[in-house]
């Protein structure tokens, strides 16, 4: 199904978003970003055997549109726990300004989904640092489904494989 192992090299931190905007993919706002969520497995062609049938209008929404030019995502501006900033681009568009976020790194791939306030507490660092495997753990479970949905090759599976995304990958 899928070449990732589960957690590894995975990387997961904590932010609060600043802004969210719509850009386009190829413009110059969204170039330096991360691109995440759906948009960018597909648009980087992830998965064992290619796009197959994700690519098409079966799947609908976002991640056919970043497969066929119309490349559109949010840009969400995150200040991390760390105090750095992080910009990245996604299919995910129901996270708002002041939410806590989690960022997710997989290999070349990233997602960012809402997060428990908790997670953006300073009080609750090292209990963050504690449960950190489990965090990557499931970063690493989002990744593979985002490669099974990319290589996906029926209707069928394209629908079982976003299901799992979904439950997975988003808040």
């Amino acid at each position: 199904m899928t070449s990732h192992r589960v957690g590894q090299s995975a990387t997961v931190q904590f932010g609060v978003v600043q802004s969210a905007q719509q850009v386009t993919l190829d413009s110059n706002a969204a170039q330096g970003a991360l691109i995440g969520g759906t948009i960018g497995v597909l648009a980087s062609g992830g998965g064992s055997r290619g796009r197959g049938a994700a690519t098409g209008a079966v799947l609908g929404g976002a991640a056919t549109a970043a497969t066929q030019g119309n490349r559109t995502g949010i840009q969400y501006t995150v200040q991390m726990s760390d105090g750095s900033s992080v910009r990245i681009v996604s299919d995910q568009r129901e996270i708002k300004p002041n939410d806590c976020v989690a960022i997710e790194r997989v290999g070349n791939s990233a997602n960012i989904r809402r997060a428990s306030s908790d997670y953006c507490d300073p009080a609750n660092a090292e209990a963050i640092r504690q449960v950190s495997d489990a965090n990557r753990s499931e970063a690493g479970h989002c990744q593979a489904a985002k490669e099974e949905l990319a290589a996906a090759e029926d209707e069928q599976a394209v629908d079982l494989a976003s299901r799992k995304v979904e439950l997975l990958c988003d808040d």
